[in-house]
């Protein structure tokens, strides 16, 4: 694809849950499909008609087994953050339509307890799951998602721990 056909394609609309524990760690998932150490929140695609807080919390719920019940709303990034896909991957994921993401990312905090979380779900994403603090989660994401990890934090330090 030439830089023009790239720029052309559109952004997949998504979000992502910051899920804070009462420590102020937060939810990281080793995903299942990456045979490296690739962390990341929960994180999906906004259903057409759905509206992005309710996405999170479906995504959530997806991915963690986490119900609604379980989490209070905290605050959500201002604007929508966006990542391109690095080069190998443009044209192979999501049936080829889209450049990167364009994210609303939300931060819940937890009220259950860690037996609550079943990532053994219908459609799992990810293989083993922690708490784990922000800086540390920043490291072990994949390096192209990185900035938009920086940036979401950036966005709620104030309101972690």
């Amino acid at each position: 694809m030439t830089p023009d056909q790239i720029a052309a394609m559109p952004y997949r609309p998504c979000v992502g849950v910051v899920l804070m524990n009462p420590q102020g760690l937060v939810f990281a998932g080793q995903r299942i499909d990456n045979p490296g150490a690739a962390w990341q929140m929960p994180q999906g695609g906004i259903d057409e008609g759905e509206k992005p807080r309710k996405a999170a919390l479906r995504e959530l719920w997806e991915e963690t087994g986490i119900t609604e019940d379980l989490v209070e709303f905290v605050t959500k990034t201002e604007g929508w953050v966006t990542y391109d896909l690095p080069p190998e991957l443009l044209g192979k994921v999501w049936k080829g339509k889209y450049r990167g993401q364009r994210q609303k990312w939300f931060l819940f905090r937890y009220l259950g307890e860690d037996t609550q979380v079943n990532i053994a779900t219908e459609h799992p994403e990810f293989s083993v799951w922690q708490w784990m603090a922000a800086d540390a989660l920043i490291q072990s994401i994949v390096p192209f998602k990185r900035n938009v990890y920086e940036a979401v934090f950036d966005a709620f330090r104030d309101r972690l721990g």
